[in-house]
C-alpha cells in the first residue's frame, strides 16, 4: 500500500510544480493558495508512505516522479523544447525510478 501512497504522492507533486507557474511569483492569491496546499498535500502523502518505505528510496522515487511528469506536462501543455538530451534524461530518471522500485526491500 505505501507504494500507492508514494505514487500519489508524485502525482500530487506534477500538479504542484505546473501550479506555481500560475501564482506568478506569488502574487496572485488563488493561484498562490492552491500552490501551497497542493504542496503540503504532496508532503503528507510522502510522509504516510514513509512510514513503511525507506525514506531515501521513497524520497528519489517522488522526486523521480515529479520531475519526470513535470517535464513531460511542460512539453505538451507549455510546448517546452524536445532536444535530445532532455529525453535521454527523462529515460534515466524513469530508469532509476524503476531501478528503485525493483531493488527496494518488501
Amino acid at each position: 500500500m505505501s507504494w500507492w501512497w508514494l505514487l500519489a504522492a508524485g502525482v500530487v507533486e506534477i500538479a504542484w510544480a505546473m501550479s506555481i507557474k500560475p501564482t506568478e511569483g506569488f502574487t496572485r492569491l488563488w493561484p498562490t493558495v492552491l500552490s501551497v496546499a497542493l504542496m503540503g498535500l504532496a508532503a503528507f502523502l510522502l510522509s504516510v508512505a514513509v512510514r513503511d518505505l525507506p525514506t531515501g528510496t521513497a524520497y528519489a522515487v517522488f522526486t523521480g516522479i515529479g520531475t519526470v511528469g513535470a517535464v513531460v506536462l511542460g512539453i505538451v501543455v507549455n510546448r517546452d523544447p524536445v532536444t535530445a538530451g532532455r529525453i535521454a534524461a527523462l529515460v534515466l530518471i524513469s530508469s532509476g525510478v524503476v531501478l528503485a522500485r525493483v531493488a527496494s526491500p518488501e
